[in-house]
């Protein structure tokens, strides 16, 4: 059970997981709506022609194109170092209060012009059985996506830790000669090497960048769809440190460890390998692995 000051998972802010939200609450929303309006006096939703139908299209629209806007704000929140549960639910309930004002003001405002006709047209009890339904409409979608994707993220860590399923021509190793394998995030393995010849890997959002030397010692790139942070969790017991929002270093691989005005780097064993930088959040680990190498 998550506490609401435990950090919100990050790899659930991406793009892929946000816009996948965003449709299906699209959907959701759209579809229980309309199972609804039989039920309730105040729905004034309408599907055919006529002036209510067109107020019905341009509140759902723009009810979407808020949520959209909202999910952009939040995947730009996915780097903020105290970004909790409780700032998660926070955000989506303020998502809920815009779009039932938003409501209520057409509501109110369609009455007016005789567009709608509603029993009751009062500020209040329009505006708190709009919450209502906007929450029903909202939470569980997003509860449903929230599940969905933090199981796909743990099957995906799984995954990478259980190299020795797969099939390979490639002779047993020793007990010594650990071996960093990658997934991508449809669970296809795509890269496997020495984990001395892995220098560093860095984020592009949804995508990662290794850097290794081959077989001939020439440095090399190898993009793959996965993850930063699921490679984090994978390999926290091998020689891979977190020491930014970005990168990811072989602790074995690093030369030297500089102190300067704005914090620490990081320089590798390649002059073909740029300074890394060490930010406050990763510090600590950062230079209690350094300290403890072998």
């Amino acid at each position: 059970m998550h506490s609401l000051t435990d950090q919100y998972p990050r790899a659930l802010l991406g793009k892929h997981q946000l816009i996948m939200t965003v449709l299906f609450t699209a959907f959701f929303s759209l579809v229980f709506l309309l199972i609804s309006i039989p039920y309730t006096h105040n729905a004034w939703f309408q599907l055919g022609r006529g002036e209510l139908f067109l107020f019905t299209v341009v509140f759902y629209l723009i009810s979407l194109s808020i949520i959209c806007v909202s999910k952009v704000g939040l995947h730009m929140m996915r780097n903020a170092r105290n970004f909790t549960f409780l700032h998660y639910i926070l955000w989506n309930i303020a998502e809920v209060l815009v779009i039932a004002l938003l409501y209520t003001f057409f509501t109110i405002e369609g009455d007016k012009f005789g567009i709608i006709n509603l029993k009751s047209n009062r500020f209040w009890p329009m505006l708190l059985s709009a919450v209502l339904y906007t929450l029903i409409s909202l939470a569980i979608p997003y509860i449903l996506c929230y599940q969905y994707f933090l199981i796909e993220e743990k099957n995906n860590t799984i995954r990478l830790m259980n190299y020795d399923n797969v099939v390979s021509d490639i002779p047993p190793a020793p007990v010594e000669d650990k071996r960093i394998t990658l997934f991508d995030n449809s669970g296809v393995l795509k890269f496997s090497i020495n984990s001395e010849n892995l220098y560093l890997i860095e984020s592009d959002d949804n995508y990662i960048q290794v850097w290794y030397t081959d077989s001939t010692g020439e440095m090399k790139k190898y993009m793959l769809r996965c993850r930063l942070k699921t490679v984090e969790d994978s390999f926290a017991d091998s020689n891979l440190v977190r020491c930014h929002r970005k990168y990811i270093v072989n602790i074995q691989r690093v030369r030297l460890l500089r102190s300067e005005r704005e914090g620490y780097s990081l320089e590798l064993e390649s002059d073909s390998i740029p300074q890394i930088p060490v930010s406050k959040t990763y510090e600590q680990a950062v230079l209690a692995r350094f300290n403890s190498r072998v």
